[in-house]
């Protein structure tokens, strides 16, 4: 579709509330998605990191009560 004026390109041919809600709708999912999905990523991260330290303080409290 060709528009002669930028305003007939945000007028979208009488459908600008459809087409921009559209595209206002899919940003926001997307946005959401990738936010979810970076705080998501951070969590386990830090789940990881605490199980590895907590098997690595049960390994050296063996190891202190194997020695006594």
């Amino acid at each position: 579709m060709h528009f002669d004026s930028f305003s007939d390109f945000l007028a979208m041919g009488g459908y600008a509330s459809y087409v921009w809600s559209a595209y206002g709708i899919s940003f926001a999912a997307l946005l959401w998605l990738i936010v979810s999905s970076l705080s998501t990523k951070r969590r386990l991260a830090a789940e990881i990191k605490n199980k590895i330290a907590r098997e690595k303080r049960i390994k050296e409290a063996e190891k202190l009560e194997n020695t006594l």
